[in-house]
């Protein structure tokens, strides 16, 4: 995402599901920029969402220009439900959904994860900021804050593999 991110391309879409483990090289890349975009605002439709709800950030809903930051966000989601099995998120409706993405705090990780480190509830915590500027600014930083957290992340193991969230636009 860095790397991209340096290049001026904002994924919009980071969910598991675009997120794969490539054991020949022992990375992880990710896929599916079917809906990406440059970040110079004349390449682009405005108001136009696009992504998968549960994982959009606030901005992202509110039909507000994107820029990695909310990548960063859609991480933070993704890191969330791979430690939990369960979205930050979760709601009856797509209003609903949308409400509590962009007014209310996630749910409670140690409701799900009760093993999570500290450290890796702030790293999780500033991933899902509302704000941007409260986020991590850039890939390298958010790696930084994962890598210095060592052995201090371990969590429950989820109870099963998350289901898949459906992908939706509208405008």
């Amino acid at each position: 995402l860095h790397y991209a991110h340096q290049h001026g391309v904002v994924h919009r879409d980071i969910k598991h599901a675009t997120i794969v483990y490539e054991a020949a090289s022992d990375s992880v890349k990710v896929t599916d920029f079917g809906i990406a975009r440059v970040t110079d605002s004349n390449k682009t439709k405005t108001g136009l969402v696009l992504g998968t709800p549960s994982f959009m950030s606030p901005e992202q809903i509110a039909g507000k220009p994107v820029d990695g930051r909310s990548d960063l966000y859609s991480l933070g989601v993704t890191l969330y439900q791979m430690l939990t099995a369960r979205l930050p998120f979760e709601a009856e409706s797509l209003t609903q959904l949308m409400y509590k993405i962009t007014n209310t705090e996630p749910t409670d990780i140690r409701q799900y994860a009760q093993n999570l480190s500290p450290a890796f509830e702030h790293v999780i915590l500033t991933a899902l900021a509302k704000k941007p500027g409260q986020r991590y600014q850039t890939g390298a930083e958010f790696a930084a804050a994962l890598q210095g957290l060592g052995g201090a992340g371990s969590a429950s193991k989820p109870a099963a593999p998350p289901p898949a969230a459906p992908d939706i636009a509208f405008d």
